[in-house]
């Protein structure tokens, strides 16, 4: 078998970033307990975050146009996906999502995931998301 005729595994990440607002708080705490937990993250008036997300798919080269995936759909995926959903939001009040589910960077990379898992025409490309809430705190979530 020449090395032309295996089908090559290779990992295609696109990295995109957007702007939010959140608050840390779980309404199953009391207002004591969260400010305990999340400490300044749980201001009432909230605060935000550059996030960074990276998106990793995970496939065989397609031999006739040399990707796994064109990375201009991959953009349009993502953009479609949840950059539109999450960019310059107040993520607790503008997403349905997090009003039932606290806005850690933990739910965030589950919830990119899910809509991922929805958008792309094959959604077992997808291998990881891993978001980057700051230069310290980043969550990585592979569907599991």
């Amino acid at each position: 078998m020449t090395s032309d005729a295996r089908q090559r595994i290779v990992y295609l990440t696109r990295i995109e970033q957007f702007s939010a607002c959140h608050r840390l708080h779980s309404p199953e705490l009391t207002d004591d307990e969260n400010i305990k937990l999340y400490d300044k993250c749980n201001n009432p008036n909230g605060h935000g975050h550059n996030y960074k997300v990276e998106l990793t798919l995970r496939g065989k080269v397609y031999p006739v146009t040399g990707m796994v995936m064109n990375i201009s759909d991959l953009k349009t995926y993502m953009k479609n996906g949840f950059l539109d959903l999450l960019d310059h939001k107040n993520l607790d009040k503008d997403v349905n999502y997090f009003r039932s589910n606290v806005s850690t960077v933990e739910n965030i990379a589950i919830f990119i995931w899910d809509r991922m898992a929805k958008c792309l025409p094959d959604p077992s490309l997808l291998f990881e998301v891993k978001v980057h809430e700051t230069d310290k705190n980043i969550a990585v979530y592979r569907g599991e």
